[in-house]
């Protein structure tokens, strides 16, 4: 795809939407890392009841972000982000390990055994979310940026669907195989929830196409980008 140079401002103006798209992504795969252990049921509409950990409603923003980074910065700044994204989860994880090592004072509101039951199981959870992370998420910009070529950058809303579809399942069987395997959840739990988890980010990713649409219009209308254009965005 054919990347534009800009102006020193509008390149400036570039730079700072990356950098807030770029804080959006990683608080939002650090806090669906915080608080997993939290699951609730979710009626649709009478037509079926999820039952999914809270972890999983900022989880697809991630991807929404990585699309939109993909559709107007290209390749290898959306790389650049997930992998800032795995520093910022391991650095969380350090912080929690020892905050949970620190022993509570007599009068702490919460003590040493409800911190630990709360965060005890997240250096597992991160473990197993960072190795999903990595599998999905290259393999969402990798599909994502397959079908721009394939389709000479028309058909934002195939490349977006098809590519979440594909790394959502592969993080969701990840996820839960790892979590299964360590005993922080059940065999028995294990299907319903693949199916579960699979369908819920199935149905947000359909969800936000729109409003993938609308931020790479507005993006594209901000910097005069033509179909398929890229910014060229150098540090």
């Amino acid at each position: 795809m054919k990347e534009i140079s800009l102006d020193l401002k509008d390149k400036q103006t570039a730079y700072r939407i990356y950098l807030i798209l770029g804080a959006l992504f990683i608080s939002s795969l650090v806090a669906s890392n915080l608080i997993f252990q939290k699951f609730f049921q979710w009626d649709f509409f009478g037509i079926y009841t999820f039952e999914i950990s809270v972890g999983i409603l900022p989880y697809p923003i991630t991807f929404l972000i990585t699309d939109i980074i993909s559709e107007i910065f290209g390749k290898r700044k959306a790389n650049q982000i997930v992998t800032a994204g795995i520093f910022a989860s391991f650095f969380s994880l350090l912080i929690i390990s020892v905050a949970n090592v620190v022993p509570a004072t007599s009068w702490s509101p919460i003590d040493n055994e409800t911190f630990d039951k709360v965060f005890g199981a997240t250096v597992i959870a991160v473990f197993a979310s960072m190795i999903a992370y990595l599998f999905a998420q290259y393999i969402d910009i990798q599909v994502f940026h397959f079908w721009k070529r394939l389709t000479k950058g028309k058909h934002l809303w195939l490349r977006n669907n098809f590519s979440t579809f594909s790394s959502q399942f592969i993080d969701t069987l990840t996820v839960l195989l790892l979590l299964c395997s360590t005993g922080i959840i059940e065999w028995n739990r294990f299907f319903i929830l693949l199916l579960n988890g699979f369908l819920f980010k199935v149905l947000v990713a359909a969800l936000d196409t729109p409003i993938l649409y609308l931020a790479v219009h507005l993006l594209r209308k901000r910097f005069k980008l033509k179909q398929g254009g890229e910014i060229a965005l150098e540090i």
